[in-house]
């Protein structure tokens, strides 16, 4: 059975921007280890994997190059745009992805793919000498959700000059840092910075807005946001902000597309299977 593998660009405006992904389709099992060689064999910041469970229910797993997230919004948006391109499932359904951090819903709506996250709020922090350090230009404020650091800077201008500390940022108890500003032309801007997962900055992280909505929602008095990741591809971000519920909408365009070379996935299958018994 045929394992098909496409190259998507996620949170995109057009083929040459937004965050690229693999996602691959299987028919059947891969085990972890051998995702994770095939994931660190690609490069690209994520590889999403897919396994149809029936009636629109797909597992759904993502890899970076180094690890196994729990959660990733590109990755999400990338796949649910291929299920629908490819019409493995009729764009007019909603698709639900269970995946270790529990059940996701993504629908087509008018602005693009809409993904209902867990809003994961964040809460203020003193602003340390250990949090200035990261950056190389002043805090105004500083708050910390469930697995990130948020520092906010003056301006648009200050965020794209920052150089992190990533060394420093390696070290410390959180996946990553995000840090935003206000913009002139969006309701906010931003960049992520996640060197213990092996992204030492992600192009576009969906994930990141789930603090970034509740943040800026309370700042400008408002729940509809539009938001730019500031890396060196960007990416552009709608988002409905429901208390409990971020619902993050983006666009995304197939790159290509061609079948995996399933001969290959075996043969790291069964090295997984080789090096399990010896250990």
């Amino acid at each position: 059975m045929s394992t098909n593998i496409y190259r998507v660009n996620a949170f995109a405006q057009d083929l040459t921007s937004g965050n690229p992904a693999y996602v691959i389709k299987s028919n059947g099992y891969m085990h972890q280890n051998a995702m994770q060689e095939i994931a660190k064999e690609l490069g690209l910041p994520i590889t999403a994997f897919l396994l149809e469970q029936g009636n629109g229910i797909y597992n759904l797993r993502w890899f970076t190059p180094s690890k196994e997230i729990s959660l990733c919004g590109h990755g999400t948006l990338a796949s649910a745009h291929i299920l629908w391109e490819e019409e493995y499932v009729d764009v007019s359904y909603p698709l639900m992805f269970m995946t270790k951090s529990g059940p996701l819903q993504v629908k087509r709506v008018e602005q693009g793919i809409q993904i209902a996250f867990s809003t994961d709020e964040p809460i203020p922090v003193n602003i340390t000498n250990t949090l200035q350090q990261l950056v190389s230009v002043p805090i105004l404020q500083a708050a910390k959700n469930s697995d990130r650091y948020i520092i906010e800077v003056a301006d648009e201008k200050s965020l794209k000059e920052i150089k992190p500390n990533l060394s420093l940022l390696a070290t410390l108890p959180v996946t990553g840092l995000v840090v935003t500003s206000a913009s002139p032309n969006y309701d906010f801007v931003s960049r992520y910075f996640a060197p213990k997962i092996g992204i030492k900055e992600d192009f576009v992280t969906g994930s990141a807005h789930c603090g970034l909505a509740p943040y800026w929602s309370q700042k400008l008095n408002k729940k509809q946001l539009y938001a730019f990741q500031a890396s060196s591809r960007g990416g552009e971000l709608y988002i409905d902000y429901k208390d409990d519920i971020t619902y993050i909408i983006g666009q995304a365009y197939t790159v290509y597309k061609g079948v995996f070379n399933n001969s290959i996935k075996d043969d790291v299958n069964e090295l997984v299977v080789r090096n399990s018994e010896k250990n």
